[in-house]
């Protein structure tokens, strides 16, 4: 399977830094730069994909529109996290509470979901979707970043040693039978 993920655009919350995780927030006017952005994002895009989905959340179908996409599939594996009593707040509170569990044994911390949780959904939505040739994915931070995690080291624990930005595209070829990846474009 080709999945190529592109994170939502940019919402107020984003801009301040302040974690939405559940919460549905969404996208700020689009600025040249983000229209910039989606041009060049485009040019990287299929002309056709097997399927194109969203989360419940509205900035993930606000971006697939921006992109053109008006028709999309809904799938709630790829809510994002939910940070509990975090969201609303500021990142480097969760980042100060948790030290260094937050950057390697991620999988242990309980938020308003336990993370191990989000990996679950993770490998749920890979064997889910493995016999779809394209499928594109507009989503949130936490979701791809556990996806590039567990598809690179076969778990959780690397996925906050990675960054992933608001309209950030990558394209990753799935091998189903080891879920691994065999190239990347970011």
């Amino acid at each position: 399977m080709e999945l190529t993920l592109i994170r939502h655009l940019p919402t107020e919350w984003n801009e301040k830094g302040v974690l939405q995780g559940s919460k549905d927030i969404p996208i700020i006017e689009l600025t040249d730069a983000n229209k910039k952005a989606i041009e060049t994002n485009k040019k990287l895009l299929k002309p056709t994909y097997s399927l194109i989905l969203t989360s419940e959340l509205s900035r993930t179908q606000q971006t697939a529109k921006c992109y053109g996409y008006e028709r999309f599939k809904i799938e709630p594996l790829l809510n994002e996290l939910n940070f509990g009593e975090f969201e609303g707040k500021e990142k480097r509170l969760l980042t100060e509470t948790y030290k260094d569990e937050w950057f390697t044994r991620p999988g242990e911390i309980m938020l308003g979901e336990k993370i191990s949780n989000l990996e679950k959904r993770v490998h749920t939505f890979l064997h889910k979707y493995k016999d779809f040739e394209s499928i594109l994915v507009f989503g949130h931070g936490s979701w791809i970043r556990a996806c590039v995690s567990c598809l690179t080291f076969g778990a959780i624990n690397n996925m906050n040693q990675l960054e992933i930005k608001n309209n950030q595209l990558l394209t990753i070829n799935v091998r189903e039978e080891e879920h691994k990846i065999e190239r990347h474009h970011i």
